[in-house]
């Protein structure tokens, strides 16, 4: 009988010898670092809480887990990266256009958009348009989406002329006039989760209102804090502290050129708007009146060839632009702890191509303040984010 061709060849062929330890440990290697990396591109990837912009939603010290599947994982640019624990979501990034490339990147379909009240991930909107997976994360809450028309008056929210529902534990800063500091006031801040990060200890301290000569503390807090101190015998005033700045569109392109609007707002972090959010297909007639709230876009968010500011307008190849149609999704972005958050009211929108996912719960909490053997803040291990 004839012996079939690929038989002969198994049989006349000798076994192959057995892999080394280090072979087996290098391959082991190999695909742990490559289904790590997969894993962290295109499903979730792990960040910690580093400055106290969306306390108290979240803490310094939380670390996350950032749902990429929310909203569709964004292709890499680079080669393949080697995967890290975790990474830090900062508070600013590089300030110059210089490197600005165009760069193109394809988002996977997401089973789900991004929704007000979402806290999400994304790009620094204002540094240089490096590679997606080589930019730096901020972590802010949506406060409003892609044709949303938001106001802040008194520090609330209106979407479209009504009230907006705000999840989390907004904070506000407040100056606590006091007649004589006390271990009593100490107390009752720690009891209720009042820190300050500037001290060694978190524990914030006295000074004097240079305004006033009152002695008191400089506090954030939610408003049911706010009300608590209200009500003690210690506290003699608990005002809302103001801070005079230049915000978005004022400044249209956070310090970066000299773009700003012809008539300044003078809005401020709790009178702000109303600011129509840009959405996709959307067709604006741009005037001095309202150029520099679309300065960033033209110029850099949607790639344009071109484009300059002159003369309190948008020009693209020497000539004025008077129309312009949105080519993607638009969110404003404010962090939870108002007074303390650098987020959408300096530097402006969050394009959509910015959005890394959704923060989903934090797995562990540590206290940066807190001695060894209560580092560990265990009321916050696997707890879902509002």
């Amino acid at each position: 009988m004839r012996i079939p061709y690929f038989s002969s060849r198994r049989a006349n062929s000798s076994p192959k010898p057995p892999k080394s330890k280090t072979r087996e440990w290098a391959d082991s290697l190999i695909f742990a670092i490559v289904a790590a990396t997969l894993l962290r591109w295109s499903a979730v990837e792990a960040y910690t809480i580093p400055s106290e912009s969306m306390e108290g939603t979240l803490l310094v010290g939380d670390y996350l887990m950032v749902s990429k599947l929310h909203y569709g994982p964004i292709t890499p640019q680079t080669p393949l990266q080697v995967p890290l624990t975790h990474q830090t979501l900062w508070e600013g990034g590089p300030q110059s256009y210089s490197d600005l490339v165009q760069l193109t990147t394809y988002r996977f379909p997401g089973f789900s958009t991004v929704k007000r009240n979402d806290v999400v991930v994304f790009h620094v909107p204002h540094e240089p348009q490096r590679p997606a997976d080589l930019r730096t994360n901020l972590i802010k809450r949506c406060i409003a989406v892609a044709g949303d028309t938001l106001t802040l008056r008194h520090g609330q929210v209106f979407l479209n002329g009504q009230p907006g529902a705000v999840a989390g534990r907004p904070q506000t800063t407040y100056f606590m006039q006091v007649a004589a500091p006390n271990d009593e006031i100490l107390a009752a801040l720690h009891a209720h989760g009042v820190v300050d990060y500037r001290e060694p200890d978190g524990v914030p301290r006295a000074i004097v209102n240079p305004e006033t000569g009152k002695h008191g503390f400089v506090i954030s807090c939610p408003a049911e804090v706010a009300a608590y101190f209200r009500r003690q015998p210690y506290a003699k005033s608990l005002e809302v502290l103001q801070y005079p700045v230049q915000l978005f569109p004022d400044v249209a392109d956070f310090d970066v050129s000299q773009a700003a609007s012809s008539v300044p707002n003078h809005w401020q972090l709790d009178e702000y708007g109303p600011l129509p959010v840009p959405r996709q297909g959307q067709t604006i007639v741009l005037t001095p009146a309202n150029a520099a709230i679309y300065y960033k876009i033209v110029a850099q968010y949607e790639h344009n060839e071109g484009i300059t500011w002159q003369h309190r307008m948008i020009y693209q190849n020497g000539q004025p632009l008077t129309r312009y149609t949105i080519k993607q999704n638009y969110y404003f972005m404010m962090g939870d702890n108002r007074h303390n958050s650098e987020d959408s009211r300096f530097w402006g929108f969050v394009p959509e191509d910015h959005i890394v996912g959704k923060a989903v719960f934090t797995w562990l909490s540590l206290d940066p303040n807190a001695d060894l053997l209560h580092k560990v803040r265990w009321s916050r291990l696997f707890r879902s984010i509002e």
